[in-house]
Formats: structure tokens, sequence, C-alpha cells
């Protein structure tokens, strides 16, 4: 079993393709042991000298929904991977925002997962505070900026697929596979980015 962790924010398109790319693999019988890592884009973002988003969650267009993700993960982990999913896909397919509230419980509904207990959960003001230690530590023990950022062990990169699944396992599984053999056997590459991309 493979283990490692990848970050995400529900706001980034490629946080949303390499996640697609971990879910139809893991759909399709992936030998992973994956840890999802939430990441707050908007705290990463915060002007030098200003407060962090976590004491003005609602100043975060992104948050609502992630706590909401943190939530489902650790509270009804059997739904989490078709959340998680149609949490990305509110955003990026539907042109939903996910900052409301009747948005992301219609998401968590049609899930089958109570939305009720999982506002409850971010009322109480406990999801705020696992998304801030979670995202603290990739950034200080990591360095991690950005997502999708791949983890593992001591090493982490940033990685933007461009590409989705399509709801191909194999190639979901070969793409994921490909970030891995990378992060785990080849940690002095550094850089490798296209120039142009051919459209």
């Amino acid at each position: 079993m493979t283990e490692f962790a990848v970050n995400w924010d529900y706001r980034c398109p490629f946080a949303r393709n390499a996640h697609e790319h971990i879910i139809e693999g893991l759909r399709g019988g992936a030998g992973w042991d994956v840890r999802f890592v939430p990441f707050s884009l908007g705290q990463v973002h915060v002007p030098e000298g200003e407060p962090d988003i976590w004491v003005r969650p609602d100043d975060d267009r992104g948050l609502l929904a992630l706590q909401a993700g943190v939530v489902v993960r650790d509270k009804f982990p059997e739904q989490f991977l078709d959340v998680h999913e149609a949490l990305f896909a509110l955003r990026h397919d539907e042109g939903k925002h996910l900052e409301d509230p009747d948005e992301v419980r219609r998401v968590l509904e049609s899930q089958g997962v109570d939305a009720d207990a999982v506002m409850a959960e971010i009322a109480s003001g406990a999801a705020l505070e696992q998304v801030r230690i979670e995202h603290t530590a990739s950034a200080d023990e990591l360095d991690a900026w950005g997502v999708p950022t791949f983890m593992q062990g001591d090493q982490a990169v940033f990685v933007r697929f461009m590409h989705r699944p399509q709801g191909d396992a194999d190639l979901a599984i070969r793409t994921i596979e490909r970030v891995l053999d990378l992060l785990g056997d080849f940690p002095q590459l550094n850089e490798f980015k296209h120039t142009s991309l051919k459209r």
C-alpha cells in the first residue's frame, strides 16, 4: 500500500483535476492510502500585517466548503469521496458559490450526508480549528504554498495536471503513479514545466 497525502482547496481547478484522478484511481482499486489535507488559499494570500483568515473566516469564499469537506472526511468517511468530488463540481462544473450554505447543504444532502450535523460542527468552530491545524502543519513542516501539493515523508511537490480522468481509472492510476514515482525516487527534479500548451 502506497501512502501519500495531498492537499486541496475547492476553488482551484488544478486541485479539482488532481483529486478527480485520485478519486477515480481509488474507485478503480489503486493501492493507495491517501490522507486528504485541507489547505486555505485565502490564508496564504493574506497580506503581511493583516489578521489571519482563521479569525475572520467569513471573509474567505472557500472556507465553508473546505470545512464541510473536513467534517465529512472525519465524521462520514464512507461518503467522503463522493462529497469531495461533488464540492469540486459545485464550483467548477456548476459555477455555484462555495460560500453559499444552501448550496453546500444541497451537495451534502445529495450524497446522503446529514447536512445539519455537518453545519453544527462548522458552527461550533471545531471544523475551522481542524483546517487551521492541518493547513499550518503542511505550510510549516513541508513549505506547502499551494494546491494540489503531494506529500510523502519529508518530500512535497506542487503539481498541475491539465487533464481530467473522465471516468478512466487506468489513466487516473497511471497519472498519479507517475507523480509518486518522481516524488519518491527523483527528488532532484525540482521543476519541469512546458513553455507552452498545445490545445
